[in-house]
């Protein structure tokens, strides 16, 4: 029955050619839809709550926000565990973790549903700030860095905020749409706000607070939808309908210093500028980027787990340098974290490594059969083994990193073992006077058996690896 399995091809040489190019054809078209990436994916995923609670520190953002929140989330469908910290501005990050082979959308939906439990009891400036849940991904990709030109003063032709805002504006979106990125950050973002400074003292002299000055702001800096003229029912003749749009919020610091707080008895009007100033600035100053020595702002961005590293750099790149030709006078763009450099160098020396091996097999196998006709055989079946595996890779679901080109090199000396041992009886037999047709029957009868017990042996030592955690 064991000598069934190979007499078919023994006898058949078409056959066997035929097979051998379907092998090389199904290992060919998986080889360029396997995801490239540097390591595989082993760390767990990650899905991150955020939220902020404005001017609150540490301890009033843990006891209303963080906890509330971690409470709703403990629980959630195949959580392993979750961490949080809770920083003195007001924000409250939390992590939960969850294992590899679980869905990271489905991880997301679940965790999302769970925050939503937790809405009602959070704080109103929560609300009013959202709070996000997203699948972080921890293999970053690429760093860009944007910087301004010096003028002839030595001074930056554009501050911080303006290269995160333009960035935020016309950047962010572009490299989020490239498929592979899973996502994209601003280090050191500056989002443009209106900061309202209040002094105490006028504060205090004219019997306000701020909380006057926080309802004022929340109540006159709306936008609102200010209706029709000419809107059915209208007189007759009216021929035309025209709609509204009126100024809500203020779009200077001049405007904001101009809304009324408080109207006097006399009718006095106390407006921002009477308790304080504004000014536009940045949101938050707790972060800043600095790159070659100067101010600058990073994009960050992450790869989508199971994605081809390689394809979604050259795609980030060619978009990046698209972009830079819309970009305003004396704003700057430098590549300054690329992690495909690895990558590429990673992958250029495991090809180095496996055609080594593959010469030094076959070297090895002309030296002890002295025959380049029996050699050639092994070296044939070298790399019709590895291209047909890669089908094999692309259907369990594994990627080419380190670790499975590490694997093809180890295997290039061990699928030849059986091929060495099979050619080299079948010359003995074809010394002895045998045609070689009867040789390689008589071969595999007495060598089938052994082969097969070989190859399950192998298995035995590496399928169970396969599931540790």
């Amino acid at each position: 029955m064991l000598l069934s399995l190979s007499s078919p091809f023994i006898k058949r040489p078409v056959l066997t050619t035929v097979c051998t190019l379907v092998i090389l054809l199904v290992g060919g078209i998986a080889i360029p839809l396997l995801p490239i990436a540097k390591l595989p994916q082993i760390a767990p995923t990650t899905i991150q709550v955020t939220s902020t609670y404005t001017g609150a520190d540490a301890k009033t953002t843990e006891d209303t926000v963080t906890t509330p929140i971690e409470r709703e989330i403990n629980g959630v469908e195949n959580l392993s565990y979750m961490t949080s910290n809770t920083g003195n501005n007001g924000v409250s990050s939390i992590s939960a973790f969850f294992p590899v082979d679980v869905d990271r959308n489905i991880s997301q939906v679940n965790t999302q549903n769970r925050v939503a439990l937790a809405q009602p009891q959070l704080p109103d400036a929560v609300k009013q700030t959202g709070t996000k849940t997203e699948a972080s991904s921890p293999n970053i990709l690429l760093v860009y860095s944007f910087f301004a030109e010096e003028d002839d003063q030595g001074n930056p032709v554009y501050d911080p905020i303006f290269l995160s805002n333009y960035i935020d504006l016309f950047v962010l979106d572009e490299i989020k749409r490239i498929y592979g990125v899973g996502k994209a950050e601003i280090f050191g973002e500056q989002k443009y706000a209106m900061r309202i400074w209040l002094d105490p003292n006028k504060l205090a002299g004219r019997g306000l607070t701020s909380d006057d000055v926080v309802n004022t702001i929340r109540e006159q800096n709306i936008q609102v939808g200010a209706g029709r003229i000419g809107q059915e029912p209208a007189p007759e003749g009216q021929m035309f309908e025209i709609a509204l749009r009126a100024q809500g919020r203020f779009q200077t610091a001049a405007e904001a210093e101009e809304l009324v707080i408080q109207v006097g008895e006399d009718g006095n009007l106390i407006k921002i500028r009477d308790v304080g100033r504004a000014e536009l600035g940045a949101q938050d100053y707790q972060t800043y980027a600095i790159f070659n020595g100067g101010p600058a702002m990073g994009l960050g961005i992450y790869q989508l787990p199971g994605t081809n590293a390689l394809d979604t750099a050259n795609a980030i790149k060619a978009r990046i340098a698209e972009l830079q030709e819309q970009f305003p006078p004396g704003l700057k763009v430098d590549l300054a974290f690329d992690t495909t450099l690895f990558v590429n160098a990673a992958i250029k020396e495991a090809v180095v490594s496996l055609l080594q091996a593959i010469l030094l097999v076959v070297m090895i196998i002309f030296i002890f059969l002295q025959d380049w006709r029996t050699t050639i055989i092994p070296a044939i079946a070298i790399p019709v083994a590895l291209i047909g595996a890669m089908a094999f890779v692309f259907a369990l679901g594994f990627e080419l990193n380190q670790l499975t080109l590490f694997g093809c090199v180890l295997a290039s000396g061990m699928v030849v073992d059986d091929a060495i041992v099979i050619v080299e009886a079948v010359s003995s037999k074809i010394e002895q006077g045998m045609r070689p047709l009867q040789a390689a029957l008589d071969s595999m009868e007495e060598l089938v058996g052994a082969t097969i017990s070989t190859s399950v042996v192998l298995m035995a030592v590496f399928i169970p690896v396969s599931f540790f955690p």
